[in-house]
């Protein structure tokens, strides 16, 4: 079975075009190293909850949306070799956070392992 990278994050409206300039580059360095999937999705129907919801988690402002995203690798050790390529490629190198088009202290991400694919 595979293996899953995944994050949720918010973006700024006014934001949006370099985002999704940003995640082109990213999408084309991660499958060149050898993600076998990236994917990119701005939200659609995420209401507010009582408890907790994905605008909540990020605490999102009036101002932006909400990008759920997931790169899709064949194994945990396999994800590990691809993030270290990406993370050491010089098209990702040196990318300071103040100039990111998102808050990245809102940002949150993990490993999961699948244990349902149909």
């Amino acid at each position: 079975m595979s293996y899953v990278d995944a994050y949720v994050l918010p973006v700024p409206r006014e934001q949006l075009d370099a985002y999704r300039r940003l995640a082109r580059k990213a999408a084309k360095v991660w499958k060149e190293h050898g993600a076998l999937a990236y994917v990119e999705a701005l939200e659609d129907d995420v209401q507010p909850g009582k408890r907790t919801s994905f605008p909540q988690s990020v605490k999102l402002k009036a101002d932006e949306v909400v990008v759920f995203g997931y790169v899709l690798f064949k194994s945990r050790a396999h994800r590990d070799r691809v993030n270290a390529k990406v993370m050491a490629d010089p098209r990702l190198a040196g990318m300071d956070a103040k100039s990111m088009p998102f808050d990245g202290k809102r940002m949150f991400w993990g490993g999961f392992k699948p244990f349902l694919s149909v």
